[in-house]
């Protein structure tokens, strides 16, 4: 198990290698408010459990590249300019480092996430409430 633990550990560091620099909860507001579109891809379960996030599309994750690939028929209108900021939003901020990577792979262009996830968004709201 240690072993796996490590190689996804690498994965994970090789794919944030590739992203653009992620950002913190405390910077998801600005960056929502400069255009960036935020997609939570979190399941029903967890948002029902936790909240939605403010200013956020939701997407399932089984369908994430079909509905931002810039060129592809089945995307979301906001998802129209390959140089648009996204910012992908997991539960604690794993998921969704590997999502952003694969975005980046079907021709997206500034791709990142949220470092921690909604739980460190919810940690900061929390904190600044």
């Amino acid at each position: 198990m240690a072993g796996q633990e490590a190689a996804l550990e690498r994965l994970l560091e090789r794919v944030r290698d590739r992203i653009a620099p992620r950002i913190m909860p405390e910077q998801l507001e600005a960056a929502i408010e400069q255009g960036a579109l935020v997609i939570d891809t979190r399941t029903s379960e967890q948002r029902r459990l936790d909240g939605d996030i403010e200013g956020a599309v939701v997407i399932e994750r089984n369908v994430l590249e079909w509905r931002l690939d810039p060129h592809g028929e089945h995307r979301i209108e906001a998802a129209k300019d390959p140089d648009r900021t996204v910012i992908v939003v997991c539960d604690e901020g794993y998921a969704s480092s590997l999502a952003a990577a694969s975005l980046l792979d079907i021709g997206r262009r500034n791709v990142t996430d949220l470092e921690g996830g909604f739980q460190a968004l919810r940690r900061h709201k929390t904190a600044g409430a």
